[in-house]
């Protein structure tokens, strides 16, 4: 699998949706690497505009692509937007996919995620599991999208050889998370509503769900290294699960973030909200075995989540 080494130095990079988490960790991590960054705003370049991304492959020709642009959320947002998750992520996808390869893109990295994996594939999740088994309902709209990139992807490295490869990477948190209070993931919703409990002094938060399904919860920093890596040093049709290999009750995972953010109080759980998958494991040993593994624990992790919130979300 890992063959003569990509090398990123001296290269222009294109970094697609650079302002949401994955796309800003990825800037960070870039400025490690000797290259020529390339990002654009929605302003300047719209990924749903067919035209407009040709013009701007055209024009820029950039060597290397990470497509971390989607259209993303948590459970309730995956929900209700259901038509706008399935059209923008499919758009995005084949707008940026075909583009790079008609501009001649010498390498391009697509990102799913573990939500697209059948609800009740055998935990931890292989990366041979996808397209088992029935999605989570949920999010069958963001799923069904990210599998048809996934594919186009891969059909295109097979068809035109392009060294096209894509990732799946497990929930995330950190820096440049989504704190909408209907629409966030599963971290910035209990950050979110933690630090507001403590700062008005509540004497109970509500969780979502149950509190019995196990998540697996990887630093974005981490994400981004760990892409990096694989930019260099993957080359196949398969995909790539990005995780930590390690999972917790999102009742624990709770108690953790209050414990993180100063929170005393008591914490209840809502059964009447859905509980999405019953577990969400990776299998990283396809990863491990290609020589990275995740650093950053959820001890470590959770107060560097923190204190970017504090940082960019408190006035």
């Amino acid at each position: 699998m890992a063959g003569i080494p990509f090398e990123l130095q001296g290269k222009s990079v294109f970094v697609a949706g650079h302002r949401g988490m994955v796309g800003s960790a990825l800037v960070r991590r870039l400025a490690q690497e000797d290259v020529e960054l390339l990002t654009v705003t929605r302003s300047e370049v719209d990924l749903l505009d067919q035209a407009a991304v040709n013009r701007w492959f055209t024009a820029m020709r950039p060597q290397a692509v990470f497509l971390s642009a989607a259209k993303v959320g948590g459970i309730v947002a995956n929900d209700t937007l259901r038509a706008e998750f399935i059209y923008e992520n499919l758009a995005i996808a084949a707008n940026v996919i075909h583009a790079a390869h008609v501009a001649g893109t010498q390498k391009l990295m697509f990102f799913g995620s573990s939500c697209i994996y059948p609800k009740f594939a055998p935990q931890p999740l292989r990366e041979d599991s996808l397209l088992t088994g029935v999605l989570e309902p949920t999010n069958e709209p963001y799923a069904i999208a990210k599998i048809a990139g996934l594919k186009m992807a891969e059909a295109y490295r097979r068809q035109y050889g392009s060294d096209f490869i894509s990732v799946m990477p497990t929930n995330l948190y950190g820096p440049g998370d989504n704190y909408h209070p209907e629409y966030s993931h599963v971290v910035a919703a209990l950050i979110c509503r933690f630090h507001e409990a403590k700062v008005s002094g509540a004497s109970n938060v509500t969780v979502w769900g149950t509190g019995t399904p196990r998540r697996e919860f990887l630093y974005v920093d981490d994400l981004a290294d760990a892409c990096i890596h694989l930019m260099k040093y993957y080359s196949e049709d398969g995909l790539v699960n990005i995780g930590t290999g390690e999972d917790i009750t999102i009742a624990e995972f709770a108690s953790l973030t209050a414990a993180t953010v100063g929170y005393t109080g008591a914490i209840s759980f809502d059964t009447s909200r859905p509980d999405g998958t019953p577990r969400k494991l990776l299998d990283v040993n396809r990863l491990e075995n290609l020589g990275w593994r995740a650093r950053t624990s959820l001890k470590d992790g959770l107060p560097l989540a923190y204190a970017a919130f504090q940082h960019n979300h408190i006035d």
